[in-house]
Protein backbone atom coordinates (compact mmCIF):
# COMPACT_ATOMS: atom_id res chain seq x y z
CA UNK A 1 0.00 0.00 0.00
CA UNK A 2 2.81 2.41 0.92
CA UNK A 3 4.51 1.80 -2.41
CA UNK A 4 1.24 2.39 -4.29
CA UNK A 5 0.61 5.64 -2.42
CA UNK A 6 4.13 6.84 -3.13
CA UNK A 7 3.75 6.10 -6.85
CA UNK A 8 0.38 7.89 -6.95
CA UNK A 9 1.83 10.91 -5.19
CA UNK A 10 4.70 11.05 -7.66
CA UNK A 11 2.32 10.86 -10.61
CA UNK A 12 0.14 13.64 -9.18
CA UNK A 13 3.18 15.79 -8.56
CA UNK A 14 4.33 15.29 -12.11
CA UNK A 15 0.93 16.25 -13.47
CA UNK A 16 0.60 19.45 -11.41
CA UNK A 17 1.41 22.70 -13.17
CA UNK A 18 4.71 24.37 -12.31
CA UNK A 19 4.42 27.16 -9.74
CA UNK A 20 5.18 30.56 -11.26
CA UNK A 21 8.37 32.06 -9.89
CA UNK A 22 9.60 35.58 -9.25
CA UNK A 23 13.18 36.38 -10.25
CA UNK A 24 14.23 39.42 -8.20
CA UNK A 25 16.98 41.64 -9.64
CA UNK A 26 18.66 44.59 -7.91
CA UNK A 27 20.99 47.24 -9.37
CA UNK A 28 24.69 47.21 -8.76
CA UNK A 29 27.64 45.02 -9.61
CA UNK A 30 26.65 41.93 -11.56
CA UNK A 31 23.18 43.23 -12.45
CA UNK A 32 23.75 42.79 -16.19
CA UNK A 33 24.60 39.11 -15.81
CA UNK A 34 21.85 38.48 -13.27
CA UNK A 35 19.20 40.08 -15.46
CA UNK A 36 20.18 38.27 -18.63
CA UNK A 37 20.40 34.99 -16.71
CA UNK A 38 16.87 35.52 -15.41
CA UNK A 39 15.64 36.25 -18.93
CA UNK A 40 17.18 32.99 -20.13
CA UNK A 41 16.13 30.76 -17.23
CA UNK A 42 12.60 32.10 -16.82
CA UNK A 43 9.78 29.67 -17.48
CA UNK A 44 6.28 30.44 -18.78
CA UNK A 45 4.29 32.29 -16.12
CA UNK A 46 7.35 33.66 -14.32
CA UNK A 47 7.95 37.29 -13.43
CA UNK A 48 11.24 39.14 -13.49
CA UNK A 49 11.00 41.98 -10.97
CA UNK A 50 13.50 44.83 -11.23
CA UNK A 51 14.00 46.77 -8.01
CA UNK A 52 14.15 50.56 -8.12
CA UNK A 53 17.46 52.10 -9.12
CA UNK A 54 19.75 52.64 -12.09
CA UNK A 55 21.19 49.62 -13.88
CA UNK A 56 24.36 50.32 -15.86
CA UNK A 57 24.32 47.93 -18.83
CA UNK A 58 27.02 47.43 -21.43
CA UNK A 59 25.19 45.00 -23.71
CA UNK A 60 21.69 44.45 -25.03
CA UNK A 61 19.24 42.01 -23.42
CA UNK A 62 17.02 39.35 -24.98
CA UNK A 63 13.97 37.27 -24.03
CA UNK A 64 12.62 34.27 -25.96
CA UNK A 65 10.42 32.56 -23.34
CA UNK A 66 6.62 32.75 -23.68
CA UNK A 67 4.29 34.25 -21.05
CA UNK A 68 6.91 36.10 -19.02
CA UNK A 69 6.39 39.44 -17.27
CA UNK A 70 9.25 41.90 -16.84
CA UNK A 71 8.26 44.44 -14.20
CA UNK A 72 10.04 47.41 -12.68
CA UNK A 73 9.24 49.97 -9.99
CA UNK A 74 7.94 52.63 -12.40
CA UNK A 75 9.22 54.36 -15.49
CA UNK A 76 11.17 56.80 -13.32
CA UNK A 77 11.99 54.28 -10.60
CA UNK A 78 13.75 51.51 -12.54
CA UNK A 79 16.13 52.76 -15.23
CA UNK A 80 18.14 50.54 -17.56
CA UNK A 81 21.02 52.79 -18.61
CA UNK A 82 22.63 51.82 -21.93
CA UNK A 83 24.88 54.87 -22.25
CA UNK A 84 27.98 52.64 -22.23
CA UNK A 85 26.41 49.90 -24.39
CA UNK A 86 28.81 48.15 -26.76
CA UNK A 87 27.65 47.60 -30.34
CA UNK A 88 24.53 49.03 -31.94
CA UNK A 89 21.81 46.56 -30.98
CA UNK A 90 18.52 47.20 -29.25
CA UNK A 91 18.28 47.56 -25.51
CA UNK A 92 15.84 44.66 -25.16
CA UNK A 93 14.80 42.18 -27.86
CA UNK A 94 11.70 40.01 -27.32
CA UNK A 95 10.92 37.11 -29.67
CA UNK A 96 8.36 35.18 -27.62
CA UNK A 97 4.58 35.33 -27.22
CA UNK A 98 2.43 36.49 -24.32
CA UNK A 99 5.08 38.80 -22.84
CA UNK A 100 4.24 41.76 -20.60
CA UNK A 101 6.75 44.60 -20.20
CA UNK A 102 5.86 47.22 -17.62
CA UNK A 103 7.00 49.98 -15.30
CA UNK A 104 10.63 50.55 -16.26
CA UNK A 105 12.74 52.83 -18.45
CA UNK A 106 15.53 52.47 -20.96
CA UNK A 107 17.93 55.34 -21.56
CA UNK A 108 20.35 55.88 -24.44
CA UNK A 109 20.28 52.48 -26.17
CA UNK A 110 22.62 52.48 -29.14
CA UNK A 111 19.92 50.93 -31.35
CA UNK A 112 16.19 50.61 -30.78
CA UNK A 113 14.82 50.78 -27.25
CA UNK A 114 12.58 47.71 -26.97
CA UNK A 115 12.03 45.63 -30.09
CA UNK A 116 9.65 42.69 -30.23
CA UNK A 117 9.62 40.62 -33.40
CA UNK A 118 7.06 37.94 -34.15
CA UNK A 119 5.89 38.29 -30.54
CA UNK A 120 2.11 37.79 -30.46
CA UNK A 121 -0.10 39.18 -27.69
CA UNK A 122 2.52 41.50 -26.26
CA UNK A 123 1.85 44.29 -23.77
CA UNK A 124 3.98 47.42 -23.29
CA UNK A 125 2.72 49.24 -20.19
CA UNK A 126 4.29 52.33 -18.66
CA UNK A 127 7.60 51.89 -20.47
CA UNK A 128 9.82 54.95 -21.00
CA UNK A 129 12.54 55.17 -23.65
CA UNK A 130 14.66 58.32 -23.67
CA UNK A 131 17.72 59.55 -25.52
CA UNK A 132 18.89 62.13 -23.03
CA UNK A 133 20.84 64.32 -25.49
CA UNK A 134 17.60 65.18 -27.27
CA UNK A 135 16.95 64.96 -31.02
CA UNK A 136 20.04 63.63 -32.81
CA UNK A 137 20.52 61.57 -36.00
CA UNK A 138 22.74 59.07 -34.15
CA UNK A 139 20.03 58.19 -31.63
CA UNK A 140 18.38 54.80 -32.03
CA UNK A 141 15.70 54.56 -34.69
CA UNK A 142 12.73 53.35 -32.62
CA UNK A 143 11.77 53.59 -28.97
CA UNK A 144 9.02 50.97 -28.70
CA UNK A 145 9.09 48.71 -31.77
CA UNK A 146 6.71 45.72 -32.08
CA UNK A 147 6.83 44.21 -35.55
CA UNK A 148 5.23 41.16 -37.22
CA UNK A 149 2.87 40.57 -34.30
CA UNK A 150 -0.77 39.62 -33.86
CA UNK A 151 -2.09 41.33 -30.73
CA UNK A 152 -0.26 44.45 -29.50
CA UNK A 153 -1.23 46.71 -26.59
CA UNK A 154 0.88 49.83 -25.98
CA UNK A 155 -0.44 51.74 -22.96
CA UNK A 156 1.05 54.59 -20.93
CA UNK A 157 4.36 54.62 -22.81
CA UNK A 158 6.64 57.65 -23.21
CA UNK A 159 9.37 57.97 -25.86
CA UNK A 160 11.67 60.94 -26.49
CA UNK A 161 14.42 61.40 -29.08
CA UNK A 162 13.98 58.51 -31.55
CA UNK A 163 15.57 59.23 -34.93
CA UNK A 164 12.76 57.40 -36.75
CA UNK A 165 9.60 56.74 -34.73
CA UNK A 166 9.05 56.94 -31.00
CA UNK A 167 6.22 54.39 -30.93
CA UNK A 168 6.19 52.20 -34.03
CA UNK A 169 4.00 49.23 -34.84
CA UNK A 170 4.78 47.55 -38.15
CA UNK A 171 3.49 44.60 -40.18
CA UNK A 172 1.12 43.65 -37.38
CA UNK A 173 -2.58 43.07 -36.69
CA UNK A 174 -4.98 43.89 -33.85
CA UNK A 175 -3.24 46.83 -32.22
CA UNK A 176 -4.03 49.46 -29.63
CA UNK A 177 -1.73 52.41 -28.87
CA UNK A 178 -3.19 54.63 -26.16
CA UNK A 179 -2.50 56.93 -23.20
CA UNK A 180 1.06 57.46 -24.39
CA UNK A 181 3.36 60.43 -24.96
CA UNK A 182 5.60 60.75 -28.01
CA UNK A 183 7.80 63.83 -27.79
CA UNK A 184 10.72 65.18 -29.83
CA UNK A 185 11.02 62.20 -32.18
CA UNK A 186 11.04 62.36 -35.98
CA UNK A 187 7.72 60.52 -36.07
CA UNK A 188 5.84 60.46 -32.80
CA UNK A 189 3.61 57.43 -33.41
CA UNK A 190 3.75 55.37 -36.60
CA UNK A 191 1.46 52.57 -37.76
CA UNK A 192 3.02 50.92 -40.82
CA UNK A 193 1.76 48.07 -43.01
CA UNK A 194 -0.59 47.08 -40.21
CA UNK A 195 -4.31 46.39 -39.90
CA UNK A 196 -6.97 46.81 -37.27
CA UNK A 197 -5.14 49.50 -35.30
CA UNK A 198 -6.64 51.89 -32.75
CA UNK A 199 -4.58 54.97 -31.84
CA UNK A 200 -6.36 56.93 -29.12
CA UNK A 201 -5.87 59.24 -26.13
CA UNK A 202 -2.20 59.93 -26.89
CA UNK A 203 -0.13 63.11 -26.85
CA UNK A 204 2.16 63.72 -29.83
CA UNK A 205 4.17 66.92 -29.43
CA UNK A 206 7.44 68.49 -30.58
CA UNK A 207 7.99 65.73 -33.14
CA UNK A 208 8.67 66.41 -36.81
CA UNK A 209 5.39 64.61 -37.54
CA UNK A 210 2.91 63.68 -34.84
CA UNK A 211 1.05 60.52 -35.95
CA UNK A 212 1.82 58.70 -39.21
CA UNK A 213 -0.21 55.93 -40.84
CA UNK A 214 1.86 54.51 -43.70
CA UNK A 215 1.77 51.62 -46.13
CA UNK A 216 5.05 50.85 -47.92
CA UNK A 217 6.06 48.44 -50.71
CA UNK A 218 8.51 45.54 -50.61
CA UNK A 219 7.78 44.39 -47.08
CA UNK A 220 6.85 40.84 -46.00
CA UNK A 221 3.43 42.00 -44.73
CA UNK A 222 1.45 44.26 -47.06
CA UNK A 223 -1.92 45.95 -47.15
CA UNK A 224 -2.18 48.29 -44.17
CA UNK A 225 -5.60 49.63 -43.23
CA UNK A 226 -8.58 49.58 -40.88
CA UNK A 227 -7.05 52.24 -38.63
CA UNK A 228 -8.75 54.66 -36.24
CA UNK A 229 -6.88 57.75 -35.02
CA UNK A 230 -9.13 59.36 -32.42
CA UNK A 231 -9.11 61.54 -29.30
CA UNK A 232 -5.43 62.42 -29.51
CA UNK A 233 -3.71 65.69 -28.66
CA UNK A 234 -1.42 66.50 -31.59
CA UNK A 235 0.25 69.79 -30.76
CA UNK A 236 3.31 71.83 -31.77
CA UNK A 237 5.00 69.19 -33.89
CA UNK A 238 7.68 71.55 -35.11
CA UNK A 239 11.05 69.85 -34.53
CA UNK A 240 13.31 69.94 -37.62
CA UNK A 241 13.66 66.53 -39.22
CA UNK A 242 16.76 64.78 -37.84
CA UNK A 243 16.34 61.35 -39.45
CA UNK A 244 19.44 59.93 -41.13
CA UNK A 245 19.42 60.45 -44.93
CA UNK A 246 17.65 57.71 -46.89
CA UNK A 247 15.18 56.89 -44.14
CA UNK A 248 11.56 57.00 -45.33
CA UNK A 249 10.62 59.43 -42.54
CA UNK A 250 13.43 61.76 -43.61
CA UNK A 251 10.87 63.09 -46.09
CA UNK A 252 8.32 64.05 -43.43
CA UNK A 253 7.89 67.84 -43.36
CA UNK A 254 8.42 69.65 -40.10
CA UNK A 255 5.06 70.66 -38.76
CA UNK A 256 2.98 67.67 -39.87
CA UNK A 257 0.21 66.71 -37.44
CA UNK A 258 -1.47 63.50 -38.67
CA UNK A 259 -0.29 62.02 -41.97
CA UNK A 260 -1.91 59.16 -43.89
CA UNK A 261 -0.01 57.71 -46.83
CA UNK A 262 -1.28 54.92 -49.10
CA UNK A 263 -3.53 53.28 -46.51
CA UNK A 264 -6.99 51.80 -46.83
CA UNK A 265 -9.91 52.72 -44.54
CA UNK A 266 -8.56 55.21 -42.02
CA UNK A 267 -10.74 57.31 -39.71
CA UNK A 268 -9.42 60.55 -38.17
CA UNK A 269 -11.81 62.06 -35.65
CA UNK A 270 -12.17 63.84 -32.30
CA UNK A 271 -8.52 64.87 -32.23
CA UNK A 272 -7.21 68.24 -31.07
CA UNK A 273 -4.67 69.55 -33.58
CA UNK A 274 -2.89 72.74 -32.57
CA UNK A 275 0.14 74.61 -33.90
CA UNK A 276 1.28 72.11 -36.51
CA UNK A 277 2.77 74.62 -38.95
CA UNK A 278 2.77 72.64 -42.22
CA UNK A 279 -0.50 70.71 -42.08
CA UNK A 280 -2.65 69.50 -39.19
CA UNK A 281 -3.87 66.62 -41.41
CA UNK A 282 -2.18 65.40 -44.59
CA UNK A 283 -3.51 62.62 -46.86
CA UNK A 284 -1.21 61.66 -49.73
CA UNK A 285 -0.08 58.93 -52.08
CA UNK A 286 3.31 57.21 -51.92
CA UNK A 287 5.63 59.25 -54.12
CA UNK A 288 8.64 57.03 -54.82
CA UNK A 289 9.12 54.47 -57.58
CA UNK A 290 8.38 50.83 -56.75
CA UNK A 291 8.17 47.44 -58.46
CA UNK A 292 6.05 45.56 -55.94
CA UNK A 293 2.96 44.39 -57.84
CA UNK A 294 1.09 43.86 -54.57
CA UNK A 295 1.31 47.52 -53.63
CA UNK A 296 -1.31 50.21 -54.03
CA UNK A 297 0.30 53.64 -53.55
CA UNK A 298 -2.97 55.55 -53.14
CA UNK A 299 -4.89 56.39 -49.96
CA UNK A 300 -8.35 54.78 -50.11
CA UNK A 301 -11.49 55.46 -48.13
CA UNK A 302 -9.85 57.89 -45.73
CA UNK A 303 -12.44 59.67 -43.56
CA UNK A 304 -11.82 62.97 -41.80
CA UNK A 305 -14.43 63.32 -39.07
CA UNK A 306 -14.98 66.08 -36.54
CA UNK A 307 -11.67 67.39 -35.20
CA UNK A 308 -10.67 70.59 -33.42
CA UNK A 309 -8.13 72.71 -35.28
CA UNK A 310 -6.23 75.55 -33.65
CA UNK A 311 -3.39 77.27 -35.47
CA UNK A 312 -2.01 75.12 -38.27
CA UNK A 313 -0.62 75.67 -41.75
CA UNK A 314 0.94 79.03 -40.88
CA UNK A 315 4.57 78.11 -41.73
CA UNK A 316 4.36 75.29 -44.29
CA UNK A 317 7.56 73.50 -45.23
CA UNK A 318 6.43 73.29 -48.84
CA UNK A 319 7.75 74.57 -52.13
CA UNK A 320 6.07 77.81 -53.04
CA UNK A 321 4.97 78.41 -49.47
CA UNK A 322 4.82 82.21 -49.84
CA UNK A 323 2.49 82.01 -52.83
CA UNK A 324 0.33 79.39 -51.13
CA UNK A 325 -0.01 81.49 -48.00
CA UNK A 326 -0.90 84.53 -50.04
CA UNK A 327 -3.51 82.57 -51.98
CA UNK A 328 -5.16 81.26 -48.83
CA UNK A 329 -5.04 84.46 -46.80
CA UNK A 330 -1.94 83.84 -44.70
CA UNK A 331 -2.67 80.38 -43.31
CA UNK A 332 -3.34 77.13 -45.13
CA UNK A 333 -6.56 75.25 -44.34
CA UNK A 334 -6.08 72.37 -41.89
CA UNK A 335 -6.62 69.40 -44.24
CA UNK A 336 -4.20 68.84 -47.12
CA UNK A 337 -5.01 66.22 -49.77
CA UNK A 338 -2.91 65.57 -52.85
CA UNK A 339 -6.03 64.71 -54.86
CA UNK A 340 -5.16 61.05 -55.38
CA UNK A 341 -7.12 58.09 -54.07
CA UNK A 342 -10.34 58.68 -52.15
CA UNK A 343 -11.11 60.99 -49.24
CA UNK A 344 -14.31 62.05 -47.52
CA UNK A 345 -14.85 64.59 -44.76
CA UNK A 346 -17.66 65.75 -42.55
CA UNK A 347 -19.51 68.83 -43.71
CA UNK A 348 -17.70 72.07 -42.98
CA UNK A 349 -14.17 70.63 -43.05
CA UNK A 350 -11.77 73.26 -44.36
CA UNK A 351 -8.98 71.98 -46.58
CA UNK A 352 -7.06 72.35 -49.79
CA UNK A 353 -6.30 70.02 -52.66
CA UNK A 354 -3.13 69.77 -54.71
CA UNK A 355 -5.21 68.27 -57.55
CA UNK A 356 -2.41 65.97 -58.69
CA UNK A 357 -3.27 63.55 -61.46
CA UNK A 358 -0.42 61.10 -60.91
CA UNK A 359 1.57 59.96 -57.90
CA UNK A 360 5.18 61.06 -57.63
CA UNK A 361 4.86 64.22 -59.71
CA UNK A 362 5.58 66.49 -56.77
CA UNK A 363 4.33 69.96 -55.96
CA UNK A 364 5.56 71.25 -59.33
CA UNK A 365 2.62 69.49 -60.98
CA UNK A 366 0.09 70.71 -58.42
CA UNK A 367 -2.87 72.93 -59.16
CA UNK A 368 -3.86 73.98 -55.64
CA UNK A 369 -7.47 74.73 -54.88
CA UNK A 370 -10.07 74.43 -52.13
CA UNK A 371 -10.93 70.95 -50.86
CA UNK A 372 -14.17 69.67 -52.30
CA UNK A 373 -14.97 66.10 -51.27
CA UNK A 374 -18.06 64.14 -50.36
CA UNK A 375 -19.26 63.46 -46.84
CA UNK A 376 -18.90 59.94 -45.39
CA UNK A 377 -21.55 57.70 -46.91
CA UNK A 378 -21.99 55.36 -43.95
CA UNK A 379 -20.64 54.88 -40.41
CA UNK A 380 -17.05 53.71 -40.21
CA UNK A 381 -16.84 49.98 -39.55
CA UNK A 382 -15.09 49.68 -36.20
CA UNK A 383 -15.50 45.93 -35.79
CA UNK A 384 -12.34 44.00 -35.03
CA UNK A 385 -10.19 47.11 -34.58
CA UNK A 386 -7.85 47.20 -31.58
CA UNK A 387 -5.92 44.80 -29.38
CA UNK A 388 -7.59 41.60 -28.08
CA UNK A 389 -9.60 42.22 -24.91
CA UNK A 390 -7.62 39.53 -23.08
CA UNK A 391 -4.55 41.78 -23.05
CA UNK A 392 -6.37 44.23 -20.77
CA UNK A 393 -6.38 41.70 -17.96
CA UNK A 394 -2.63 41.98 -17.57
CA UNK A 395 -2.74 45.64 -16.57
CA UNK A 396 -4.11 45.10 -13.06
CA UNK A 397 -2.57 43.72 -9.89
CA UNK A 398 0.53 45.87 -9.60
CA UNK A 399 1.77 48.58 -7.29
CA UNK A 400 4.04 50.62 -9.58
CA UNK A 401 5.71 52.30 -6.61
CA UNK A 402 7.60 49.17 -5.73
CA UNK A 403 7.14 46.97 -8.78
CA UNK A 404 6.09 43.99 -6.69
CA UNK A 405 3.30 41.72 -7.87
CA UNK A 406 0.21 41.56 -5.70
CA UNK A 407 -0.35 37.84 -6.05
CA UNK A 408 1.72 35.52 -3.89
CA UNK A 409 4.50 33.66 -5.65
CA UNK A 410 7.49 31.58 -4.78
CA UNK A 411 10.52 33.83 -4.97
CA UNK A 412 13.54 32.74 -6.95
CA UNK A 413 16.24 35.40 -6.75
CA UNK A 414 18.99 35.65 -9.32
Amino acid sequence: MTIRLSIAAALLAGAAPAIAATHSIVPGEGAQEALQEALILAEPGDEIVLAAGRYTLTDGLSLDVDDVTVRGAGMDGTVLDFTTQQGAGEGLLVTSDGVTLRDFALENPKGDGVKSKGADNIVYHRIRVTWTRGPHPENGAYGVYPVESDGVLVDGVKVTGASDAGIYVGQSHNITVRNSIAEANVAGIEIENSRNALVEHNVATRNTGGILVFDLPNLPVMGGGNVIVANNLVVANDTPNFAPPGNIVAGVRRGTGIMVMANDKVLIEDNILSRNPTAPIMVIAYTQEFEDERYNPLPRDVVVGENRYDGGGYDPQLEGADMLLAAFGGELPPVLWDGLGSLSAVEGTAGWNLNLTEAGKGLGAAQPGPLTVGTPGQPFDRSGIGAPAALEQRLGGCNPSDGLPVRSQRSRAR
